[in-house]
């Protein structure tokens, strides 16, 4: 996964930081050289380039936007060659992360008939030979958010299609197996896509293979540590604020002074080796962090389930 690391800030958005990886520049490079046959000026492929960028970005902001609409977290974009990353944390709902997955290729949905229709528009305006670089510059973006809207949809874990694949099947079969399901279907995708990748001779699909596989592989020992999650005794009385779930009854907290594992529930928030008091408490189901003043009632007792 792309993170801040070799990345710079660009802006900020509704709370909402933009980095840009400075590979970037380079992929940036070849894909306007590569453009430079469909037209007649080094300005439009620049333009068109700056296009994918932008595109890329709102497809991003859609993910944030949605994720912050139904209680989630959403403060980081970081974008680099094979595209952009929305870094979102939305509940632990399956239709709430339906809908934060959903909304990025909602953003392509709606982008496309808008650049189809101002194309038609302009061929019938008679652009391809009066304007033909703006005539071309609209086509290639109806083909960009086309090609963007496609493969995002494929169901592919952890592509948009994949995760929103993931989202539907947690209704039916819950979290553990709904991600388990989607990262074996994942797998194969990514054989897919590497085989297509050997035989066009593709490197940019052979990377794309390597980088969904990775992540599908990530997802497979998530679903698998979240099926232990599933299975682990409750303890009664207490429930994350953040998901509602009760915590797990063992010594799953780690002391951040002395590093020693503890039951934090047991010992109300102390570490009983070194007596150190810890700020927040870690939920093991969603990973939010909330103070143990949190996790009990107004009066002192805990939270009944």
């Amino acid at each position: 996964m792309p993170t801040r690391q070799g990345s710079f800030r660009l802006f900020q958005v509704a709370g909402i930081q933009v980095f840009l990886h400075w590979s970037w520049f380079i992929v940036a490079y070849y894909g306007i050289q590569a453009r430079m046959g469909s037209y007649t000026s080094l300005l439009w492929p620049v333009l068109d380039y700056l296009a994918l960028f932008a595109t890329v970005l709102l497809h991003e902001f859609g993910h944030a936007f949605a994720t912050r609409s139904v209680g989630g977290r959403a403060e980081e974009i970081v974008l680099w060659p094979l595209g952009g990353v929305a870094f979102v944390q939305a509940p632990p709902r399956p239709g709430a992360q339906l809908w934060s997955i959903a909304a990025g290729p909602l953003v392509n949905l709606i982008l496309l008939p808008l650049f189809f229709v101002a194309a038609m528009v302009t061929e019938s305006a008679g652009w391809e030979s009066t304007n033909p670089n703006a005539q071309n510059f609209l086509m290639d973006m109806v083909y960009l958010n086309a090609g963007l809207l496609i493969f995002n949809l494929l169901p592919v874990y952890p592509l948009d299609g994949g995760q929103i694949f993931r989202s539907l099947l947690w209704f039916v079969f819950g979290r553990a197996k709904s991600l388990k399901i989607a990262s074996v279907v994942g797998f194969v995708g990514v054989a897919l896509l590497a085989a297509y990748a050997l035989k066009s001779g593709s490197i940019l699909n052979m990377v794309m293979a390597g980088f969904v596989g990775m992540n599908c592989w990530r997802g497979w020992q998530e679903a698998k540590l979240l099926t232990r999650i599933e299975q682990w005794p409750r303890r009664a009385g207490f429930h994350c604020p953040s998901c509602e779930k009760a915590p797990p009854v063992g010594s799953f907290w780690r002391c951040g002074a002395c590093g020693g594992s503890f039951d934090t529930f047991e010992s109300f928030g102390a570490c009983p080796a070194c007596g150190m008091a810890q700020a927040t408490t870690g939920c093991p189901e969603c990973g939010n962090m909330h103070p143990m003043g949190q996790w009990v009632g107004d009066s002192g007792s805990p939270h009944r389930r």
